[in-house]
C-alpha cells in the first residue's frame, strides 16, 4: 500500500509507536509495523485516517480482511475492535501481561487476534523491564 507521506506520518503519530490492537511497542519488534485498513479495501474501506491503524505484523496477519469475529463466551458474531473509533480501555484491560476482553467486542478481538499468545506475553515481560509495559493509554 502506498500512502501519502503525511497520512502515514499521522497514522504513526496517533499510535505513539504502538500497535493499536495489542499495544506492543515497535521498539522491541524485529519487523516494521504495518499501516492497515481497519475496514479492508476489499470491503469498501478507504485510505483515510479514520480507517487506518498501525498494527504489528501478528495482529495484522491474524486480522487479515476480517471485520467480525465470534465472541468466545456467547458464540455471537460481533464486530472486531475499531481502533480509530473506539477507545482501547473501553474494551480491554491488562492483567499482568495478559489482555482481558471486557466486552463482547473485546473478547472476540482477543481471541481472533490471539492477543495472549505465549510469545506476546514474553514480549510484554521484556517491555516491562524497559519501562514500556504497561503502556500509557492516550
Amino acid at each position: 500500500m502506498s500512502l501519502p507521506h503525511e497520512l502515514a506520518a499521522a497514522v504513526r503519530q496517533r499510535a505513539h509507536g504502538r500497535c493499536r490492537y495489542c499495544l506492543m511497542h515497535q521498539a522491541l519488534q524485529g519487523a516494521t509495523f504495518h499501516i492497515e485498513h481497519i475496514i479492508p479495501e476489499s470491503k469498501g474501506g478507504r485510505d483515510d485516517l479514520s480507517n487506518l491503524a498501525l498494527a504489528c505484523p501478528s495482529c495484522n496477519l491474524h486480522r487479515s480482511d476480517r471485520t467480525t469475529a465470534t465472541d468466545p463466551d456467547g458464540g455471537s458474531l460481533v464486530p472486531l475492535f475499531h481502533p480509530a473509533r473506539e477507545s482501547w480501555p473501553d474494551h480491554f484491560r491488562f492483567l499482568d501481561y495478559r489482555v482481558e476482553g471486557l466486552t463482547v467486542v473485546g473478547r472476540a478481538t482477543v481471541a481472533a487476534l490471539d492477543l495472549n499468545h505465549p510469545r506476546r506475553l514474553q514480549i510484554r515481560a521484556a517491555e516491562e523491564r524497559l519501562g514500556l509495559h504497561p503502556p500509557a493509554l492516550h
